[in-house]
């Protein structure tokens, strides 16, 4: 029977599991996850990303509930805050623990897609 893509996928999600269950960084919640991805993908963007703009997303619940989360994360080793030109505005980014988990990622991705064709 031949592959499916589908197959890729799932293969990929079997080793993205095993990547998350090493000791690198702590586990994060579901909403954590949406807020990393909105994070990397601003970062890939060259987009400015700052707490506030973070707490107005409605898409991630109340601000408090956000300020939350990034405190959380931060305190995982996620993320980071860097200063501004504006002393009062931080700009969220993403560790170099968090781009190296990506790195394994994207690892988990070629090895699926090389194992499943």
């Amino acid at each position: 029977m031949p592959n499916r893509p589908a197959d890729i996928f799932l293969r990929f999600l079997q080793l993205a599991e095993a990547v998350r269950g090493l000791p690198s960084l702590p586990a994060l919640d579901p909403l954590e996850e949406r807020i990393l991805m909105l994070v990397a993908r601003a970062g890939q963007d060259q987009q400015r990303l700052s707490v506030r703009d973070m707490m107005a997303k409605h898409e991630l619940g109340a601000p408090a509930t956000v300020h939350t989360r990034l405190k959380s994360m931060r305190e995982k080793g996620w993320i980071m805050l860097a200063d501004t030109e504006d002393g009062r505005r931080k700009q969220v980014e993403l560790t170099q623990a968090a781009l190296q988990h990506f790195d394994k990622l994207s690892q988990c991705m070629v090895k699926a897609a090389k194992a499943v064709s």
